[in-house]
């Protein structure tokens, strides 16, 4: 039971944590280092610290025991662990990462008004539902690939996850945001008060989630051997006969 007190703490943490993350880089790239706003050096910059601060959290959940920011990364989990293991994530896990996020997303709005505010739909309710829900889709797909390959080493193993997270962030940044976390998502739509219309709850949840789904059950299907029916000796006898 401790351990798992333990976990859900982490994961408030954790999230919190990484709803400054970002923001805290805009501001140091903007504000301390003095680069304009819109700019290529300025883009440069924050996804070149974006690589080193997804380390340092990917660094902080193996050393946590599996703290997780994300609750499509412990749904893909939950789906295959069993009735407890989800209970636990939907219960316990996702709601810490919701409470993170929102209560981190309000402390940076205090306290650095400039940041903005959150991912915005800039198209349709249901071209926004496609577009996360394949961006999900693609990303729960790599985390799957990864767990099942088991790099050895812990540096290629998050540049690989890195570097897939960024890509498919960058294709969906001036749509939907791209940010495939529905907590970070509802910290921000809680910010702003839309945290319960129907283009929050249909584009960053119920779509990540059914994408969620659709991934571990086409990762499943591709990847585990199918059963063979091996004949046993006594049975090969008696065909013969």
């Amino acid at each position: 039971m401790g351990r798992l007190l333990v976990l859900v703490m982490s994961d408030f943490v954790l999230s919190f944590m990484w709803v400054w993350a970002g923001p805290l880089t805009k501001v140091f790239v903007t504000s301390f280092l003095g680069v304009g706003h819109h700019t290529r050096e300025a883009e440069v910059l924050k996804y070149s610290l974006s690589v080193v601060y997804m380390y340092v959290f990917a660094w902080i959940a193996t050393f946590s025991g599996g703290a997780a920011y994300n609750p499509l990364t412990v749904l893909s989990s939950a789906f295959v662990g069993g009735p407890r293991a989800f209970l636990f994530t939907a219960f316990g896990r996702i709601p810490a990462q919701i409470a993170g996020s929102i209560i981190g997303v309000r402390l940076i709005k205090q306290n650095f008004p400039q940041v903005g505010h959150g991912p915005r739909l800039t198209v349709d309710i249901h071209h926004g539902a496609l577009i996360e829900g394949f961006l999900t889709f693609m990303i729960v797909m790599v985390s799957l690939g990864l767990k099942k390959k088991d790099p050895k080493s812990f540096f290629m193993k998050t540049w690989m996850s890195t570097i897939s997270k960024m890509s498919l962030h960058i294709l969906g940044s001036d749509l939907t945001g791209g940010i495939m976390n529905p907590a970070s998502a509802l910290g921000w739509a809680y910010a702003r008060g839309d945290h319960i219309s129907r283009e929050h709850l249909f584009v960053y949840w119920v779509a990540p989630v059914h994408a969620s789904l659709l991934a571990v059950w086409t990762f499943r299907l591709f990847t585990e051997p199918r059963k063979s029916k091996v004949q046993t000796p006594k049975e090969h006898k008696t065909k013969a006969e």
